[in-house]
């Protein structure tokens, strides 16, 4: 995670309509899932924080040697995030193995392939902590439990002892903070998300449709262009957040009906929106209206905050997404994706920041999320072919 002062809230007090769409609507493809597929709500928010905490142990352990100590405080203090394996190439080779092998658990425990590479990072606490450690400071180390609410938090110095630090006050003790790249991580789980729910027969690859010209009309297929909703701005609401946490790692999922008349989900990275209370202003496209069916669509716009497996995320959303059909009629489906996820993910990750019901084409300007945690200012953009 980058570093950040403040965090999104959770799903608090969402009423369940997945069961009511069911009702309405007739399963007609989730028979198509594999057997395996039937959720079995795995939460690898655990695994992911055991890793961090057993990559915090042994780093710390590692700072008694004077000469690597000095090299991993140079590196704290001239980077926001150092890449914590790729440090350890120049440390004994059991310090560095041990750190590989913390790195490809926390990746299997995502869904991610070894391929995504170091995930790994270390960070200072806080910028308070500078000073401390440039004065030569024995730093502790602590991993950044993905676990919320939480009073207190455990940091380990080279002796193997432990400290009990103030979750919500950083402490004047220096503190190397022991994390994830969640951009990283978002971005490969994003792509592992598209692949597993297009398996499933979640549509999310654009299909071939019917072009539309400038004055929304369809157009000849050698020509025209696509109508888009474009975010002009957008700002989250404030709230109190741990100083031990990363800058949120922020996506959207856009669900409709495609234009075979099946559901379909677009997941959209927001690398942007890193801070609570600041109003980004990205102009990125949010809607390509040329995927759906009816001039409606919903957002349910997410955070991982580390701990998420994504191939259990696509099975989640695959297994009650299936069950709706296409009545001729726009059926929201903001509820069912979020009761697709058992409830114990909620207490960990992925968080659920806000959605948004029947973004429409035509819509231009503010619209507030329906728990009233963050505002969009929308805008049709046609985006024209060259």
């Amino acid at each position: 995670m980058r570093p950040r002062h403040t965090r999104h809230s959770r799903r608090r007090g969402l009423v369940a309509a997945a069961a009511t769409l069911a009702a309405l609507c007739t399963g007609q493809t989730l028979n198509a899932l594999p057997a395996s597929a039937a959720p079995q709500a795995p939460h690898p928010a655990s695994a992911v924080r055991a890793a961090e905490d057993h990559a915090a142990r042994v780093l710390a352990g590692s700072l008694t040697d004077p000469a690597w100590r000095a090299r991993v405080r140079r590196a704290a203090l001239t980077s926001d995030e150092v890449d914590v394996t790729a440090l350890a190439g120049r440390a004994p080779v059991s310090l560095k193995t041990a750190l590989v092998a913390d790195d490809r658990r926390i990746a299997a425990a995502k869904g991610l392939d070894a391929g995504v590479g170091s995930l790994l990072r270390l960070r200072l606490g806080d910028a308070s902590m500078r000073t401390a450690l440039d004065a030569g400071t024995a730093p502790w180390v602590v991993a950044a439990t993905s676990d919320e609410p939480t009073a207190t938090l455990t940091a380990y110095d080279s002796r193997g002892r432990t400290h009990t630090l103030d979750a919500r006050t950083a402490p004047a003790h220096p503190v190397y903070v022991v994390d994830i790249d969640g951009a990283k991580a978002l971005d490969a789980g994003l792509d592992v998300l598209n692949e597993e729910l297009a398996r499933y027969g979640v549509s999310s690859a654009d299909p071939a449709p019917a072009r539309v010209s400038a004055d929304r009309t369809p157009a000849a297929a050698s020509g025209g262009g696509f109508w888009t909703t474009r975010i002009s701005a957008v700002e989250l609401s404030d709230d109190e957040e741990p100083w031990f946490k990363g800058a949120a790692e922020i996506y959207t999922l856009v669900t409709g009906f495609g234009q075979d008349g099946k559901v379909r989900v677009d997941p959209v990275d927001m690398p942007y929106l890193d801070y609570e209370g600041t109003v980004y202003r990205p102009n990125q496209i949010l809607v390509n209206w040329s995927s759906y069916k009816y001039d409606l669509a919903d957002a349910v716009m997410m955070e991982d905050d580390g701990g998420t497996n994504y191939r259990d995320l696509a099975k989640a959303i695959a297994a009650v997404l299936l069950t709706v059909t296409d009545q001729g009629a726009y059926i929201p489906l903001v509820n069912a994706v979020l009761d697709a996820m058992p409830d114990k993910w909620w207490r960990d990750d992925p968080d659920y920041v806000d959605s948004w019901y029947t973004l429409a084409q035509s819509d231009n300007g503010t619209r507030h999320g329906a728990r009233g945690n963050g505002w969009m200012t929308v805008e049709p953009y046609y985006v024209q072919e060259f």
